[in-house]
């Protein structure tokens, strides 16, 4: 991966990151309740607010995926979301990828259980506040972009700009930064450093689901899966990590309360009696939104594919979601524990679609379905195939 690609190194670097909490947040949110009795109205507002967020990226992440990967498939490096960058192309997940992600999801969250455990708590959030940071500005100005695009007129004086940095004299010269970028792109930086600033200072919780939509949506829109089978792995993985490290070990639950990034999305419970000021939280990790969300979103293309008006795929996908959301949030009250989400998102959201296919006998061509992979992703991956059999 080439230092250009910035905002798939957000997305990707992200994903790994935000696996670390998935739903263990609701955890907190009892701790918490336990302390402040919140009301009927409240905790509805809390995790119906909840619910809603997490569709937002999913259902707008997925729609703009359709558009990332027509370009991709053109070999087009821009598309409407404004921005004109090898940085702005899809990251395509294959099943090796996806065999492997469970394993380096627990190497990173161990990683942190242990440095939490070692070193000061103060010292390693302000770092990861300052590493955020960066990755939530770009996060927010690439998901702005498009609308930056609707508001400014055709007669707005767009000037076009370009940051190039090399290595090397004449015939060895070197690329190692090649971004091109314009006015409103400059605009939606701006904005997004104003955002950011105010999450690094004060840590508002509003600041922190802006942050937390804008890595989701381009997590959902930038990481695509190659076929359902890798889907199927990636997703079967990740629901054997979650339940492990929420049942088998407090690893989660420690850095999930320790963790202090926008790696979650939270909404409060008292909102209705303190306002804006409110401090009891419901939370709802990031992997519980990006992981089906790309699943979701391969299916929103396999849709397309068929080259038919219906989306029969995506709307049951995505209401497969809303159904295992409820149920992660029933049982939790029910039990009054910490729920891994993808528990009940997994099943739901690869049950749903299959049984839409076998209903209307497409189980093989949903299966047989495949995304065309990047040639530097397919040599890199030989490279490594190569190197292994020497």
């Amino acid at each position: 991966m080439s230092e250009t690609e910035q905002i798939p190194e957000v997305a990707a670097a992200v994903l790994e990151a935000l696996n670390n909490t998935d739903s263990n947040g609701t955890e907190e949110a009892l701790n918490a309740t336990a302390k402040f009795v919140a009301s009927a109205e409240g905790t509805a507002l809390a995790y119906g607010s909840l619910v809603f967020m997490a569709l937002l990226p999913i259902y707008f992440g997925a729609l703009r995926s359709v558009t990332c990967s027509k370009s991709k498939e053109l070999g087009e490096n821009e598309y409407d979301s404004g921005f004109r960058n090898a940085s702005d192309m899809p990251e395509t997940i294959t099943s090796r990828d996806a065999a492997r992600f469970p394993i380096i999801a627990s190497c990173t969250l161990f990683g942190l259980y242990l440095f939490f455990k070692v070193f000061s708590q103060e010292y390693i959030n302000l770092l990861l506040s300052v590493y955020f940071f960066g990755l939530g500005v770009l996060a927010l100005s690439h998901t702005m972009s498009p609308l930056m695009s609707r508001i400014f007129p055709d007669s707005f004086s767009n000037k076009q700009y370009q940051l190039l940095f090399t290595q090397g004299a004449e015939e060895t010269k070197e690329e190692i930064v090649n971004y091109e970028f314009d006015t409103k792109n400059l605009i939606c930086l701006v904005i997004s450093s104003v955002v950011g600033v105010w999450y690094l200072f004060k840590k508002h919780w509003i600041a922190n689901n802006l942050f937390g939509l804008a890595f989701a949506l381009n997590g959902v829109e930038l990481l695509h899966l190659n076929n359902v089978s890798t889907g199927c792995i990636l997703l079967g993985g990740l629901f054997v990590y979650d339940v492990f490290w929420v049942f088998g070990t407090n690893v989660m639950v420690t850095v999930a309360k320790s963790f202090e990034a926008p790696i979650k999305l939270v909404f409060p419970q008292d909102l209705l009696e303190r306002g804006l000021d409110a401090s009891n939280f419901a939370m709802l990790g990031l992997g519980d939104i990006v992981i089906p969300g790309i699943f979701i979103a391969l299916l929103l293309r396999f849709d397309v594919s068929l080259k038919k008006q219906s989306k029969t795929y995506f709307y049951s996908s995505f209401l497969a979601y809303i159904f295992g959301l409820g149920l992660t949030i029933f049982v939790m009250h029910t039990f009054k524990h910490a729920q891994p989400a993808l528990l009940y998102l997994v099943p739901a959201c690869i049950g749903f679609p299959v049984i839409v296919a076998l209903v209307k006998g497409e189980l093989t061509e949903l299966f047989s379905y495949e995304e065309t992979v990047p040639e530097d992703t397919e040599a890199k991956e030989d490279g490594e195939s190569e190197k292994k059999d020497q």
